[in-house]
């Protein structure tokens, strides 16, 4: 009997085949993202830290990762405030139409990038449907830095709507009901009572749509123009030392750009706890 109450029943696991579902796990990023990662990085380390600061702190580099990130980032905040304003309609307003705007959120996904760079590039061409409105003006979109940030827009938009949209779908329309019960106008109900619920779900979005961003290539290219120190992005930069055969180069920049991603990344996911902190309170 001792030895009978001394003995403890090991508990089944609530997640079946748990070790072998985290080997798998952890395998497959390894090959899939943190082996190539690693492999990039460790390249760029045969420049030496002094080699490796020279290329990252260049002109021309440094032009063109400002523009990259500058522009993803002018890009996801445009996201982050329309896409939430398109998911509220979708979710909370039924129109005739609704169904079909709401499949074309989703024709970025399906589209290749270099369909909609072409079409945004003769769409936005001083010779174009909508440049052709703006040229007598003096105002130039496309092989500039406004024509990149109009077709990082275009490709980031989606990931804000679909994230923001399911947490609408899932919010408690009774908080609504008490906040006018309690004598709350709809701006005040909009922005102390749902926005702070929305918040993380926003932040979620504009971090993916900032990673699609920076990364871009094929939607760019054609729109941006290409000239250095004006129109070049960082993708493309890589490009051009990867045809030159410099390989340390190409990967000492795509590492700057892991290392300013991975740091603004982080910062949002900070907010995103301090913000779900603050609502839990």
């Amino acid at each position: 009997m001792a030895g009978a109450r001394g003995l403890v029943l090991k508990r089944p696991s609530a997640i079946p085949g748990f070790g072998l579902a985290l080997g798998f796990t952890l395998t497959y990023l390894g090959l899939i993202v943190l082996i190539p990662l690693a492999g990039m990085v460790l390249k760029s380390a045969t420049l030496g830290l002094a080699g490796f600061w020279d290329i990252v702190t260049a002109p021309r580099t440094l032009a063109a990762l400002r523009l990259s990130f500058f522009t993803s980032l002018f890009a996801a905040t445009v996201n982050a405030v329309f896409g939430s304003i398109i998911a509220w309609v979708l979710v909370r307003y039924r129109f005739p139409g609704r169904r079909l705007l709401d499949a074309f959120v989703d024709l970025p996904f399906a589209l290749p990038t270099a369909v909609a760079g072409i079409a945004l590039a003769s769409l936005y061409a001083p010779n174009g449907w909508i440049g052709s409105l703006f040229a007598p003006f003096g105002i130039k979109i496309a092989y500039t830095p406004l024509g990149i940030a109009i077709a990082l827009i275009f490709i980031g938009l989606p990931f804000v709507v679909r994230t923001v949209q399911p947490v609408l779908e899932e919010f408690d329309r009774e908080l609504e009901e008490a906040s006018a019960t309690l004598g709350a106008n709809r701006r005040q109900t909009v922005f102390r009572v749902m926005l702070p619920a929305l918040l993380p779900a926003i932040l979620t979005g504009f971090a993916l749509a900032l990673a699609r961003a920076v990364g871009e290539y094929g939607s760019v290219i054609f729109i941006a123009g290409n000239l250095p120190f004006i129109s070049e992005i960082a993708p493309l930069l890589i490009i051009i030392r990867l045809e030159e055969f410099s390989y340390p180069q190409a990967t000492a920049i795509g590492t700057a750009m892991l290392l300013i991603s991975f740091g603004i990344l982080f910062l949002v996911h900070l907010v995103q706890a301090w913000q779900r902190r603050r609502f839990a309170q």
